[in-house]
């Protein structure tokens, strides 16, 4: 187990009982001697609250996580999640099992899952350094921001020494997704479903103006180049991370994607934790069960073979 001095609670002000909880939380790690500090975060990037800690209690739902891994992984620090929202993808520990879960890990029981992130540099006329960079658990999005416009963008994808173009594309946006974040906004663009312990990325774009543009999986060994040539907003387009961070592009800017150097390590997200989630919230039910296992034949309900 990760030995635990000082704890971080990240409270999640959209939900009315974050608050209530931290408390209790923070009143449990006090009797194992553990400091707990309390970080109200309201859904908007902020400046990195964790430089101090080795723990990290997510009390809010997915968007909280993800805001918590970006800082969290780079140090080691686990992050426990607990989910106050709808069946998270992500936050897998229940508002009422959060007690026994905290007691698993103090004991030892507890297993730590650990997710990719991307890495994204943003590079402008050429300079050597990029002029941003950032990480991300679910995705970086670049799109013309605002009102609906079509973005051209050149794609390649480099494996070891060799580049790989992938020509002009023209669409509403592009995502490039880790498995954790093809349930997200990737799915939404018709992007496939990754399982978490995948290790690829998903490249997919936003309404293509080409029907052959389709949603590809690549080998997280690569990178993903992707050069805005045009279009947009007033000839701008926006870069998103997760979702919550934002930067502006200008026109020729080059963004890298690659596989960041640390995963975060997650708590009670196990495979189990996600296909679950997945079972809810895509409503899946499958055919009514008979009963019968198989012995090597094919049979029917009749009893034929």
């Amino acid at each position: 187990m990760h030995k635990i001095c000082r704890a971080i609670a990240v409270v999640n002000t959209l939900k009315t009982e974050a608050a209530p909880l931290a408390e209790k939380i923070s009143d449990f790690l006090k009797a194992k001697n553990v400091s707990c500090g309390i970080f109200k975060y309201g859904g908007t990037e902020v400046e990195d609250p964790f430089h101090s800690y080795d723990f990290a209690i997510t009390l809010g739902g997915d968007g909280t996580v993800l805001f918590a891994a970006r800082y969290c992984a780079p140090r080691g620090i686990p992050v426990f999640p607990v989910n106050l929202g709808e069946f998270g993808f992500i936050a897998g520990i229940g508002y009422d099992v959060w007690r026994p879960a905290l007691e698993d890990y103090f004991a030892g029981f507890s297993s730590i899952t650990e997710r990719m992130l991307l890495k994204i540099e943003v590079f402008r006329n050429g300079c050597g350094n990029p002029i941003f960079s950032s990480s991300a658990l679910n995705d970086a999005s670049v799109s013309a921001g605002g009102i609906a416009r079509i973005v051209e963008f050149n794609v390649s994808f480099m494996e070891g020494s060799r580049m790989y173009p992938f020509g002009l594309f023209k669409a509403d946006g592009i995502i490039a997704a880790t498995p954790t974040g093809s349930t997200a906004y990737s799915a939404a663009a018709g992007g496939p479903i990754l399982s978490p312990d995948v290790s690829a990325f998903v490249l997919s774009p936003v309404c293509a103006f080409s029907l052959s543009s389709r949603p590809i999986v690549l080998p997280s060994s690569g990178r993903i180049f992707i050069k805005f040539s045009g279009g947009g907003n007033g000839g701008k387009a926006l870069l998103s991370i997760d979702g919550q961070e934002t930067f502006s592009l200008e026109k020729d800017d080059e963004i890298i994607v690659s596989r960041a150097e640390k995963p975060v390590r997650l708590i009670g997200c196990s495979t189990e934790t996600f296909y679950d989630a997945l079972r809810y919230k895509l409503n899946w039910s499958g055919a009514p069960f008979n009963g019968f296992h198989g012995t090597g034949k094919n049979k029917n309900p009749e009893g034929g073979s």
